[in-house]
C-alpha cells in the first residue's frame, strides 16, 4: 500500500502543482479570507461523508453517456468574425468557455486534457474530444482560472499555453502552479475577492464563492483561494460563478457588478451529502437571479463524470427550474456559440434517459439566511 502511494505521488508530482512560498504567500495571509494557515469560507461547506457512502449505492446507471455525444461543428475560422451583438460565448465543455465581448477575447477554466487529473491513467475521462484543437483557439486577451481542482486547472493544458502572449488572472496562489509549469511570471495576475485588473478597456473582477481547493493529499487542501469572475467592458458585462455552493454574497455581486447580460453557472457535480459545494440545477436558477443576469448559460456537466447523478440530469433540472422561476436559459451543444441579445431556438439535443427530480433529490444549501433577489446597487 506505501509503495502504491509513494508511486502515485512521484507519478503526479509535477501535475500537483507547486507550494506558495515567499512575497506570495505573504500576501495570501494578507486576505481576509485566510484563517489559520488556509482560505475559508465565510459560510463552512458541510460533508456527509458517511451519506456519500450510503447514496453510492444508489447512483445513476447513466453518469455516462450511452453513446457519442452530439457535439456542434466548430470552425476556428468563426472567431474571425465579430459577433454581430457584441457578445457571444462559446461553450466548449464543462467549465471551459471562449468569450468575446466588445472586442475582447477571454478564455475560462481551459481543460483540453483527457482526465480530470493529475494521473494520465486514471480519474475521470471525459465524454467527447475537444470541440477544438488548442492551437486554433484564437489570439486570447485574458485566461481567467477559477481555482486549482484538476477539472478546471489542467497542467498539460498550461504548459502547451505557456508561450501564449496573454494575461492568466487567477485567484490568491494558484499563480504557484502556472509558474512551475514554465508559464511567465510577468504573465500572471492573481487577485484576492472584489480585486480588480484592467487590460484595455476590459475590467476582470475576482468575485466570492462558496468552495474550496486542493491539488495533493499531501499538502492539505484550502491553500489557494477560488473564485468567480466578471468580466466588465464598455456595453457588456458577463459572469462567470466559478464552482460555488449558494451564498448570500451572491446578491452583493448582482448589487455591485451586476446586471450581467449572461451569467455561466455552473449546474452539475451535486450531491445532498456535499450540498454547498456545488448549486446543483435549481439552486443555479436561484443564483442567477440573485447576480441579476439576463440570461442563464449551464456549464460544469456534460463532460466528466464526478457525481451521482445521471449525465443529462443537471439540463434536465435546469430546465424545469428556469420555466417556473420565470429565468431565460440557453443550452448551447458543446461547440456551439450562442449571442445573448439573439439567442437561438432551445435544442434538446442530450438523449432522453432517466433522470432524478429536485423533489426526489433536492440541493439544499446550508448556512444560508433570507436570499436577496434583484437588489439594487450598493457599491460602484
Amino acid at each position: 500500500m506505501t509503495l502504491t502511494v509513494t508511486t502515485c505521488a512521484v507519478a503526479g508530482s509535477s501535475a500537483f502543482g507547486a507550494k506558495p512560498g515567499g512575497a506570495r504567500r505573504s500576501r495570501m495571509e494578507r486576505s481576509l479570507q485566510w484563517r489559520d494557515g488556509r482560505f475559508e469560507n465565510p459560510q463552512p461547506l458541510q460533508n456527509d461523508v458517511w451519506r456519500a457512502v450510503r447514496d453510492l449505492a444508489g447512483a445513476s446507471e447513466h453518469r455516462r453517456p450511452g453513446g457519442p455525444v452530439p457535439t456542434a461543428p466548430l470552425d476556428a475560422s468563426s472567431f474571425q468574425r465579430p459577433p454581430a451583438t457584441g457578445l457571444r460565448v462559446t461553450w466548449l465543455g464543462h467549465s471551459t468557455l471562449l468569450v468575446e465581448l466588445d472586442g475582447r477575447r477571454v478564455l475560462v477554466d481551459p481543460v483540453w486534457g483527457e482526465r480530470a487529473s493529475p494521473f494520465s491513467w486514471v480519474g475521470p475521462h471525459r465524454f467527447h474530444s475537444p470541440v477544438l484543437p488548442l492551437e486554433q483557439v484564437p489570439a486570447i486577451d485574458a485566461v481567467v482560472i477559477s481555482h486549482d481542482h484538476f477539472d478546471h486547472l489542467d497542467m498539460r493544458t498550461l504548459q502547451a499555453m505557456k508561450g501564449w502572449k496573454t494575461t492568466f488572472v487567477v485567484p490568491l496562489g494558484v499563480g504557484a502552479h502556472l509558474e512551475r509549469w514554465g508559464v511567465p511570471a510577468a504573465n500572471v495576475i492573481e487577485l484576492d475577492w472584489w480585486e480588480r485588473t484592467r487590460l484595455g478597456d476590459l475590467e476582470i473582477v475576482a468575485t466570492p464563492a462558496r468552495h474550496a481547493s486542493g491539488r495533493s493529499l499531501f499538502s492539505g487542501r484550502n491553500g489557494t483561494l477560488w473564485a468567480g469572475f466578471a468580466l466588465l467592458a464598455p456595453a457588456h458585462r458577463v459572469y462567470y460563478s466559478g464552482d460555488t455552493g449558494l451564498f448570500p454574497g451572491l446578491a452583493d455581486i448582482g448589487a455591485r457588478l451586476g446586471p450581467f447580460d449572461v451569467a455561466m453557472i455552473e449546474v452539475g457535480a451535486y450531491g445532498r451529502a456535499w450540498p454547498d459545494w456545488h448549486l446543483g440545477p435549481e439552486q443555479a436558477v436561484l443564483a442567477s437571479q440573485m447576480v441579476r443576469a439576463e440570461v442563464l448559460l449551464p456549464v460544469h456537466w456534460g463532460l466528466f463524470n464526478l457525481a451521482y447523478h445521471g449525465w443529462t440530469e443537471p439540463a434536465e433540472r435546469v430546465l424545469v427550474a428556469a420555466e417556473k422561476a420565470g429565468v431565460t436559459v440557453t443550452v448551447p451543444r458543446p461547440g456551439q456559440s450562442i449571442e445573448p441579445a439573439a439567442l437561438p431556438p432551445l435544442t434538446r439535443w442530450w438523449p432522453d434517459v432517466p433522470w432524478r427530480t429536485a423533489e426526489v433529490d433536492p440541493i439544499v444549501a446550508t448556512r444560508m439566511g433570507p436570499v436577496r433577489v434583484g437588489v439594487d446597487a450598493t457599491t460602484p
